[in-house]
């Protein structure tokens, strides 16, 4: 969550859109009454700036929801500006630029690069670039194990799980590590599953994490497991940027 906003109704208004998170953490971070909060979500979801999100597999009844802000120039509004309306007003713009040129990156990663790589996993399945067309994509969160992409066909029994990053240089192998040993915590115990891996990075990926995903060989897969990985995908900025405006012609 971001820093509290200052003091006073209006900035705990903003520091509430500012947010995701549980209802609950909303209201001990924002200092808003939980009915306040419920009735604020209410009508911010009606409008569709706001949409709540559970785990992939989970119902919607889940305890596990959170909510998210989803409207962009609202996100970037009371995440930088907000606060800084007096500055701005009178043309003392360069504290606003310094602090979001400071956070600016981990703004992006937390928020857009992630949802730009759920819409490229979503298009790519339709138009037969994943072997497979899902039926829902968003994101896992659980005590054990956080994914960023998990896309799912039920029938098929095909899951997809993806690892974003935004860094400023390639990533390294160990996230496709990473990314593998989380599986035996995200697939489901009961059915025969395959499994596709997608890694999505800014500036792309070092050898070894490509020779990694070049090699099935070194996808471990524990005995008695009930999935099989059958695939791995690596993609950079550049690649689901070209994709994504190729496709939305």
């Amino acid at each position: 969550m971001y820093e509290k906003a200052r003091s006073g109704k209006d900035g705990k208004v903003r520091f509430f859109l500012s947010q995701c998170g549980t209802q609950k953490e909303i209201s001990v971070g924002s200092g808003l009454a939980q009915g306040h909060v419920s009735k604020y979500l209410g009508t911010l979801r009606d409008a569709g700036f706001v949409e709540r999100r559970v785990p992939v597999m989970v119902g919607e009844s889940s305890r596990h929801g959170r909510y998210h802000v989803i409207d962009p120039y609202l996100r970037f509004y009371c995440r930088f500006l907000a606060d800084r309306q007096a500055q701005l007003a009178m043309g003392e713009a360069d504290i606003a630029l310094a602090e979001i040129k400071k956070h600016l990156l981990d703004f992006i990663a937390a928020h857009t690069w992630e949802e730009l790589c759920r819409v490229w996993t979503l298009r790519a399945g339709a138009r037969g670039l994943l072997d497979v067309a899902v039926d829902q994509v968003g994101s896992i969160w659980t005590k054990q194990a956080q994914v960023d992409v998990v896309a799912l066909n039920s029938m098929e029994k095909t899951i997809i799980l993806g690892e974003c990053k935004w860094h400023t240089r390639s990533v390294e192998r160990s996230v496709l590590r990473q990314l593998l040993d989380k599986t035996a915590e995200i697939v489901p115990k009961q059915g025969q599953w395959r499994v596709v891996y997608l890694g999505f990075a800014r500036e792309g990926w070092t050898a070894a994490a490509q020779a990694l995903a070049n090699d099935p060989g070194q996808w471990q897969t524990p005995p008695q497991a009930n999935w099989r990985p059958v695939g791995m995908k690596l993609l950079t900025l550049a690649q689901v940027d070209q994709d994504l405006a190729a496709w939305t012609r």
